[in-house]
């Protein structure tokens, strides 16, 4: 009996951890696919949740952006209010950050969709694609 308990368990844990995948992937975007958008799709805004100075630094920003840092995300809120017609990739340095405000704007009834692997893998493609 407590054999057939813990394979139950197992079983809902499965399933509980590949919904999770399987809403993570509705909620991001691969890099290659965010590039394709952001090069052919006009509507399609770009939030941009890094601090003012990282837009700065060595991965630079991208144009077209929206600039809200995720610090200040809940108290700005509002200046997304004209984009909540459009799908919103949220992007930062690596993903973390850009997966937070991902959900902060969806709860509160956006189309966002997180940018894996944010400006770094950005950069990491647009030089391969230059050699």
């Amino acid at each position: 009996m407590k054999k057939i308990r813990n394979t139950a368990l197992f079983v809902v844990l499965l399933i509980s951890t590949l919904a999770c995948v399987q809403q993570e992937k509705k909620n991001s975007m691969e890099m290659t696919e965010f590039i394709k958008k952001y090069k052919s799709d006009s509507s399609l805004v770009v939030l941009d949740v890094r601090t003012k100075e990282e837009l700065s630094g060595s991965l630079g920003k991208l144009d077209r952006i929206v600039h809200i840092p995720i610090q200040q995300l809940e108290e700005r809120i509002n200046e997304l209010s004209k984009y909540k017609e459009n799908e919103i990739a949220i992007i930062c340095r690596s993903g973390n950050r850009s997966n937070i405000a991902t959900e902060i704007l969806r709860e509160k009834g956006f189309n966002t969709k997180n940018v894996l692997g944010g400006m770094i893998e950005y950069r990491k493609l647009e030089k391969k694609s230059s050699e």
